[in-house]
């Protein structure tokens, strides 16, 4: 497996929920926290069996980064990684990491605010912010509070203004991932009409295929 930045904390990230129930993790963007943070705590003693629920704001990102996981395992979407998202699912009874949508979350929230067979719950892209996301949170720390106080709850962002969060799960530690940079240029073509929007695109993408490495 390739070696991302992600992988430098995990350490510090699983002992961090080990002796405690929350954290925040604060990842640039290509760090990896998506698609490896979530697999690395599958087997976690205290999770018992239980499964990830993981927040994804938008359903393209949902569905995209449980493909990823279960192809990281050599399974199929639907084993044990699954999703749910508006009018579309798939989970299986063996599924231990579920990607969700905001509108999901909110609505497990609501029919079972002790989140029975939930250990953990990972916000990721917090810093996108929104009343549902927020709601979810918000239920979610009421249910560790009063029903569950063994759920795990993360929140992962690539910026965001960590302390606040921190101390609103009850100063709670902050564990920060680099990034990788990679060297960006830009290159301009002639304008394109409505009409050869399409063609023009396939266009750059294959010189880009052509003359790019990576």
């Amino acid at each position: 497996m390739t070696e991302l930045p992600i992988h430098q904390v995990l350490p510090q990230l699983k002992i961090a929920l080990s002796t405690g129930t929350a954290a925040v993790l604060i990842a640039e963007p290509g760090a990896g926290k998506t698609t490896q943070v979530p697999l690395a705590f599958m087997n976690e003693p205290w999770l018992k069996g239980q499964r990830i629920i993981m927040l994804e704001p938008r359903r393209i990102a949902a569905r995209s980064a449980a493909s990823y996981m279960a192809s990281s395992l050599g399974e199929s979407v639907g084993e044990t990684i699954g999703y749910r998202v508006r009018m579309d699912s798939r989970i299986g009874k063996d599924t231990l990491i579920e990607v969700v949508t905001e509108g999901v979350m909110t609505r497990m929230l609501q029919d079972d605010p002790e989140l029975s067979g939930i250990g953990m719950i990972i916000f990721d892209e917090f810093h996108e912010r929104s009343l549902q996301a927020d709601t979810g949170l918000a239920f979610a720390l009421e249910s560790q509070g009063a029903l569950r106080e063994d759920l795990r709850l993360l929140i992962m962002s690539a910026t965001l203004e960590a302390e606040s969060v921190a101390e609103l799960l009850g100063s709670a530690p902050v564990i920060v991932s680099k990034g990788r940079a990679f060297p960006v240029s830009t290159h301009y073509l002639r304008s394109l009409g409505l009409d050869e929007i399409h063609r023009g695109t396939a266009m750059v993408i294959h010189r880009a295929l052509a003359e790019q490495q990576g």
